[in-house]
């Protein structure tokens, strides 16, 4: 069984969307075993965040990880760039607490990794393991759950009132590629980009948030229709949830075999979902999900 990290280092600048503030990341390739983790390297003694689901200490519009001060937020995109795109092990270095929003995507993270490439890491561990009964979590009408199935699937759906987004479902699976290349990750779900409502955006600054948003990063909607478009797919907002979901379901390690369906949930949600499928066992920490 083999794992894979990156051939050579890759670098990117910009600003994180909650703090406005720049950041520089270096991702480089990691040792057999290590897994994708952290490096706070403005920091004394460059502290270590491990990208896994125990380092998880803040789900409001993002996903973060770390303890106390020591933390990186935002980091969603990224580590779903990376998994999907076969990387197993990953040393990202950050000289700030957020990583960079870039264009709202993952399509530049996804573009840098097909470009330096993978090398494989011979090393012993089993197949992630399949889920063997109904999981769910939920909160009102909103849920997240992983069904049994034949292979990974993630299908979401979400409602908004405003009807240039209105109802939308997806579903992609990491197995659907064709020769074309489309249905990839690459193609079908890392360009989605983020997006907010403009009734919301006032109040979230107020509160201290999306100080690095702009029209240039995310995709904002309002009752008359998309302020900055065109989109990229006229259901960009649902694949962009299925990017976020990706992203909160790799801090497992390996993603398990299942259907991973939600509808109208959250980070918060998502990480609800990957603690009850590590506290059921269907991940193993030393073999599956931290390879």
């Amino acid at each position: 069984m083999e794992q894979h990290t990156l051939a050579a280092p890759i670098t990117q600048t910009g600003v994180g969307l909650h703090s406005g503030v720049t950041t520089q990341v270096r991702i480089l390739p990691g040792e057999p075993s290590s897994g994708r983790y952290f490096v706070r390297v403005d920091l004394p003694d460059m502290p270590i965040i491990p990208a896994q689901i125990a380092a998880v200490n803040h789900t409001v519009l993002s996903t973060q990880l770390g303890k106390g001060e020591v933390y990186v937020r935002t980091v969603e995109h990224l580590l779903a760039a990376l998994s999907c795109m076969g990387v197993n092990n990953a040393r990202i270095e950050i000289d700030g607490s957020e990583v960079p929003l870039l264009d709202g995507s993952a399509e530049v993270w996804t573009a840098n990794i097909a470009q330096v490439g993978l090398v494989s890491q011979t090393i012993d561990r089993q197949e992630p393991l399949a889920i063997q009964q109904p999981i769910w979590v939920y909160q009102e009408d909103a849920f997240v759950c992983a069904f049994p199935a034949p292979e990974t699937r993630f299908s979401y759906g979400i409602d908004f009132d405003l009807p240039a987004i209105g109802n939308q479902w997806y579903s992609w699976s990491p197995k659907t590629e064709l020769g074309d290349g489309s249905g990839s990750f690459a193609a079908e779900i890392a360009p989605a980009r983020t997006f907010g409502l403009l009734h919301q955006i006032e109040h979230l600054q107020k509160t201290g948030l999306i100080k690095g948003g702009s029209l240039d990063n995310a995709l904002v909607c309002g009752p008359q229709g998309w302020l900055n478009p065109p989109l990229r797919f006229a259901n960009e907002p649902v694949r962009h949830k299925i990017l976020d979901l990706v992203g909160d379901l790799s801090l497992l390690g390996n993603f398990p075999v299942a259907h991973f369906l939600a509808y109208k949930a959250s980070h918060n949600l998502h990480i609800q979902l990957a603690k009850k499928i590590l506290d059921l066992g269907f991940c193993e920490k030393s073999v599956a999900c931290f390879p």
